[in-house]
């Protein structure tokens, strides 16, 4: 028992690491980039490297970690490489010089989290259902990340955001010599290639729903923070606000193996893509309405914490045996990777033309495309717990 207890420990701290950089990362970079007097178009350049990144490198590192049979060195090298190429954002406020260190970190610290999935889904065996519990980690990292650095902010430089990345990059660095080994079960479908499950329909459809979904969050995580500084909202504020979406994250992963039981995951995603709707609209036309925009951070608990908990059920169902880590990496890079980058791309020429509300409207509108495609192809529901 003392054994499962220390490998949930292990687990849980790089998720909770991992997620703290994101936490200084999506809500702050663009503050940074801001302060150092980038433009709209630049910011959304630089933070849409990030999700360029998780849509090439983890396929690569996928690939890697599944043919040499190693997925801890993978990530444990990963991880190490990535820290050592954070430091250069010390040396540099270029637009160039931050894109280069930008590209080189992430391609680097993208490749650990499809692998640390797939290990973790793999400890949990059969009671998938509770990798939640085991993620909620990544949230509680991600809070304190945020709430934290946006008390600060409002006493000290935007500069120091700096050293609090490289906090945060050590302790995914210490955590990743501490996962514990997982054995790879096969299954009948070792032997096909994993672009016969990838043409699955069902499988077509969800990564392109989740592709969608991750484009209507480009605009929440590249220009949320500006967005609620320009309407007068102090920094601290906009870190609680962060903060709140992620609590009821918390909520929902605890409570997912009851949701999954009763629901399954298919009707959970398309639950989770009309909250995305609501949530993208209430934000791009209520941002003044202080009720209506803590409604919208409430959304977060589906539009993001089911979505992922959900998603992430359901491609462990599709790849299974030697096809895990390809499957999550695949996963990874359709969705946070392209979805992400196209979402981000996107966002600096609306923010900059059309305004906030027509930014938020084409989330609420790549959100809605993902719902009806969910409900085209997956209403049948899939195999297992999709149902």
């Amino acid at each position: 028992m003392s054994t499962t207890k220390n490998y949930h420990w292990r687990i849980a701290g790089f998720y909770f690491f991992y997620y703290a950089f994101v936490g200084m990362f999506s809500p702050y970079w663009s503050l940074y980039l801001q302060s150092i007097q980038f433009d709209a178009i630049e910011i959304s350049v630089l933070m849409s490297i990030q999700p360029v990144m998780r849509m090439v490198a983890p396929n690569l590192w996928g690939w890697l970690a599944d043919h040499t049979g190693k997925r801890l060195l993978v990530v444990q090298v990963a991880a190490s490489l990535s820290a050592v190429f954070y430091l250069g954002v010390f040396a540099t406020t270029s637009f160039w010089g931050m894109f280069l260190v930008l590209v080189l970190m992430s391609f680097f610290w993208s490749a650990s989290m499809p692998l640390v999935e797939a290990t973790t889904l793999s400890y949990l065996g059969k009671n998938t259902a509770h990798y939640g519990r085991i993620r909620s980690w990544g949230s509680i990292g991600f809070i304190v990340s945020v709430v934290g650095l946006g008390y600060a902010f409002d006493y000290i430089a935007i500069a120091w955001l700096l050293w609090a990345g490289l906090v945060c990059e050590v302790g995914i660095l210490i955590f990743s010599r501490q996962i514990p080994h997982t054995e790879v079960i096969a299954h009948h479908t070792d032997h096909q290639p994993i672009k016969q499950i990838v043409m699955q329909p069902r499988v077509l459809a969800l990564f392109g729903a989740c592709f969608l979904m991750a484009v209507a969050h480009g605009p929440y995580y590249t220009f949320y923070s500006i967005y609620l500084v320009e309407h007068g909202y102090a920094k601290s504020t906009v870190g609680m606000l962060w903060a709140l979406g992620v609590i009821c994250e918390i909520g929902v992963f605890f409570v997912m193996p009851a949701l999954v039981k009763r629901f399954g995951f298919t009707r959970i995603l398309l639950i989770s893509f009309g909250a995305a709707v609501l949530r993208f609209l209430l934000i791009g036309w209520t941002v003044d309405i202080v009720v209506l925009l803590l409604i919208a951070q409430v959304l977060h608990a589906l539009s993001f914490g089911s979505f992922h908990a959900a998603s992430v059920g359901l491609v462990h169902e599709f790849f299974q045996g030697r096809h895990q880590s390809k499957g999550q990496a695949l996963y990874g890079s359709f969705t946070y990777g392209a979805g992400g980058m196209l979402g981000g791309l996107a966002s600096g020429p609306i923010w900059q033309h059309w305004g906030a509300s027509a930014l938020y409207s084409f989330s609420a509108g790549m959100a809605l495309l993902g719902m009806l495609l969910m409900w085209w192809k997956l209403r049948n529901g899939a195999e297992g717990h999709g149902k």
